[in-house]
């Protein structure tokens, strides 16, 4: 530069202040992308669950089953407050409300009403179990109709809570728990049945893992389940009529364990809804209590596989399920393309087809929530069969 303009202190403040402004708005671009990375990467994994509703069942001059030394609602107490525990020390993000915190009488229909109030995302009830002394094992039930005599008499049991309440259970009186009214129910709240199913199906799966006998996933018609709005389970830990379930149960060790259990499903369940893999924890054990025969499970029906869909892994997206068949044509659908499969007696609907693709199957259940599906997740098959969601993001990545 000529020695006359490098010294002259006017052009030399013009040339700094054009740095100066340089350098702002190469900052602010810099900031501004950094925030659009970060926005994008929340929106990927944008928060499914907020608020979580844990009901210890039964409580105060309501005990609930007993056994020989444990009744059931300070069972049931101990594990609620455990799993809450665990899930406030591990996402501090997430509302965790019980029903009941201590030992009090809390009405039937204001366990349901505490998690409509506070639009509680996940309703989890956890109860134990009674019947003859060689019952054994633990169960998840959903909203829906009994199929043995042995489901309808636990729903009878849990429900009888009514007639301990101040007005004897005048209010339920006229309620309609009929198998019409129940169907009905589902096909009100059957955007959220399959979401119940899933998270049950994981507890489940926990419940085996610790060692516990799996009875499975059940529905029948619980009070409690038929007045949330939102996924709902309840769960059957074990039976105290069992000398050994109560031996195991009654030990806070082991209340702590299944409680374990129950937090890992959760944040299995969690992490699917939001589209995040993460490794699986669980390692099978030996049973326990009283090993027997398996529960028979309903077989998922095969559907037809294209060619070049073969031995591949195919995500799509889930965005409804139903009792009844519904026309591929439906307005609930808002003109996608829709996909029909069957599973656990119910129809279950599914739009878009990522061939080893999770990444942008999970983009595109973002926009579908965006779009009025705010309940819709991605599921997995393999060669015309549904499989878990971890397996086939592994395979994928193979």
């Amino acid at each position: 530069m000529d020695a006359k303009l490098k010294n002259n202190p006017f052009l030399n403040a013009k040339i700094c202040g054009i740095c100066k402004i340089y350098t702002f708005f190469l900052g602010l671009g810099v900031i501004l992308l950094t925030n659009f990375s970060y926005s994008q990467k929340d929106e990927l994994h944008k928060a499914a669950i907020k608020t979580v509703v844990i009901d210890a069942g039964h409580g105060g001059k309501d005990p609930g089953c007993h056994g020989a030394h444990s009744n059931e609602k300070t069972v049931c107490l101990n594990m609620a407050l455990t799993l809450g525990d665990l899930i406030k020390k591990n996402y501090p993000e997430i509302k965790v409300i019980y029903t009941r915190d201590k030992d009090v009488f809390v009405e039937l229909d204001e366990r349901a009403r505490i998690a409509n109030r506070n639009n509680a995302d996940l309703f989890i009830c956890i109860h134990a179990n009674s019947a003859g002394p060689s019952a054994y094992g633990a169960e998840t039930y959903v909203l829906g109709l009994h199929r043995t005599e042995s489901q309808q008499k636990i729903a009878e049991r849990e429900n009888s809570t009514i007639y301990l309440e101040d007005d004897k259970g005048e209010k339920y009186k006229n309620f309609d728990m009929s198998p019409d009214a129940i169907i009905a129910r589902q096909l009100q709240l059957s955007v959220f049945l399959d979401q119940s199913i899933n998270f049950a199906s994981k507890l489940q799966h926990e419940f085996k893992s610790l060692g516990r006998y799996d009875r499975g996933v059940k529905q029948a018609g619980f009070l409690v389940l038929y007045k949330t709005t939102m996924p709902s389970v309840l769960i059957e830990s074990g039976f105290l009529t069992n000398v050994q379930e109560e031996n195991f149960l009654g030990a806070r060790a082991n209340q702590t364990k299944m409680a374990e259990a129950m937090f890992k499903a959760f944040k299995k369940y969690k992490n699917e809804l939001e589209g995040i893999h993460v490794e699986s924890d669980s390692h099978p054990e030996k049973p326990v209590v009283n090993p027997g025969k398996p529960v028979v499970k309903e077989e998922n029906e095969k559907i037809v596989v294209a060619a070049d869909e073969k031995d591949k892994v195919v995500f799509r997206i889930q965005i409804q399920t139903s009792q009844k068949r519904l026309p591929l044509s439906s307005k609930e659908f808002k003109g996608l393309t829709v996909f029909e499969y069957q599973q656990d007696g119910l129809y279950k609907y599914t739009t878009g087809v990522f061939i080893n693709d999770f990444k942008s199957a999970n983009n595109e259940k973002n926009l579908l929530r965006k779009d009025g599906f705010e309940h819709a997740f991605v599921i997995a098959f393999l060669n015309g069969e549904r499989i878990d969601i971890e397996k086939a993001i592994k395979l994928a990545e193979k």
